[in-house]
């Protein structure tokens, strides 16, 4: 196995993982192509999801930052041209969920506005700023008080989820899968600007899913909830894989939580309350994950496991391993405790010899239990490897020893 504490690795697997998507996924025409299959071809050239075309941005973004290579901040500008001229209506300010793009023209097929993805709206222009694209200040400025006027709950202090393309009518859901990107993408609103509402409304979120709602599940963080924020356990009961709202505990969530408290930690000169439950919570979260989800026959984490802690979905997604092996990185930094070492070490080991494509590049999306592809689709629509290179960009962060999002 590589040397994962080597920062040369992990720049190049970053690189090796960009080459995967660059250029074949740029569309002249606009924006990107979203489905690819092991090799790379293109196998739905016109379908366009929000959340890779605003994750395309945020890779394009945060591998120019790194590298410095031209091409890449053109597609920067390329994706948040058609974030603002194709996926956002000019009328009500939203963005549409799903779209047909054919021959320059678009067919929207799904216009709800759904919190999740204006999270990533948002995140995407915060990346682009950094990038240096200066227009995406007032872009970022803007889809963010969208997202509070349009999402936010006072009284119980998160994001609602879904709403009609009108606004009229919000959905009773509530998730915290919403929240949770919300806050990541807040905190880079907050590195981008240096705004401080942004970042205490990140710590916010933080403490009322970590603390308030985990309170409701013996410390434990529950996916779905009515309109009063009370757990709903049997939402999506028979729809286990959902690919944004999926039923039982996540411990791909908890560790990503966890990776989002240490950065949030990191800011405590700033933070508007006392930050002291931040890193004892993200440890609890780390290792409730591990206990009950790292699967000690086959390797890899688990994506979902039950009320009663039994296995619920025993397929190893490739997000669930990237985002637990940042966290992993980070708490080791952080605390200094060589249990979060030997986990970044496990975690790597076993994605590096069953997820990562090492003769075409990226990671593969899902295994079974006992690590075999159920088909040769790498990478359709939601993917685009944003949480593997994001991930090893959070463990570059913990090399330099400078845990914080500046």
């Amino acid at each position: 196995m590589p040397d994962f504490f080597s920062t040369d690795i992990i720049l190049d697997h970053i690189a090796t993982t960009m080459n995967f998507y660059h250029p074949r996924c740029i569309d002249a025409s606009g924006g990107f192509y979203h489905y690819f299959k092991d090799d790379g071809t293109v196998y739905n050239a016109h379908h366009r999801h929000l959340v890779s075309s605003t994750r395309f941005v945020f890779n394009y973004a945060m591998a120019y930052r790194q590298f410095q290579t031209p091409d890449y901040l053109t597609q920067v500008k390329h994706g948040v041209a058609f974030l603002r001229d194709i996926h956002r209506n000019p009328m009500t300010g939203g963005y549409a969920w799903q779209l047909e793009w054919r021959d320059g023209r678009k067919q929207v097929t799904d216009a709800d506005n759904h919190c999740y993805g204006l999270a990533f709206v948002v995140l995407a222009y915060a990346h682009a700023l950094m990038a240096g694209v200066p227009e995406a200040r007032a872009y970022l400025d803007e889809a963010v008080t969208l997202m509070n006027d349009k999402f936010w709950d006072a009284k119980h202090g998160l994001y609602a989820d879904q709403a009609s393309p009108d606004w009229l009518q919000v959905d009773e859901y509530r998730g915290q899968n919403a929240n949770m990107h919300a806050c990541e993408a807040l905190l880079a609103a907050f590195q981008a600007t240096g705004t401080l509402s942004y970042l205490h409304r990140a710590e916010t979120l933080a403490r009322h899913i970590t603390q308030r709602q985990a309170g409701l599940a013996q410390g434990f963080i529950w996916e779905h909830y009515d309109t009063n924020w009370q757990i709903d356990w049997n939402y999506n009961v028979h729809d286990k894989a959902n690919l944004f709202r999926p039923w039982g505990y996540q411990p791909g969530h908890f560790t990503e939580w966890a990776k989002l408290l240490v950065l949030i930690e990191a800011q405590h000169a700033h933070l508007a309350e006392d930050s002291s439950w931040m890193i004892p919570t993200a440890e609890h979260l780390f290792t409730t994950a591990l206990r009950y989800a790292w699967d000690e026959q086959y390797g890899g984490i688990f994506y979902g496991f039950a009320p009663d802690l039994t296995i619920c979905d025993g397929d190893k997604y490739f997000w669930v391993q990237a985002e637990s092996l940042a966290a992993a990185a980070l708490l080791a930094q952080r605390t200094g405790r060589q249990e979060y070492r030997d986990w970044y070490v496990s975690i790597w080991n076993y994605s590096w010899q069953h997820l990562i494509d090492h003769r075409y590049g990226a990671w593969y999306r899902i295994l079974s239990r006992d690590n075999k592809k159920y088909s040769d689709e790498k990478s359709p629509a939601g993917k685009t490897d944003y949480h593997t290179m994001g991930a090893c960009y959070d463990v570059l962060r913990s090399f330099s020893n400078k845990i914080s999002t500046t």
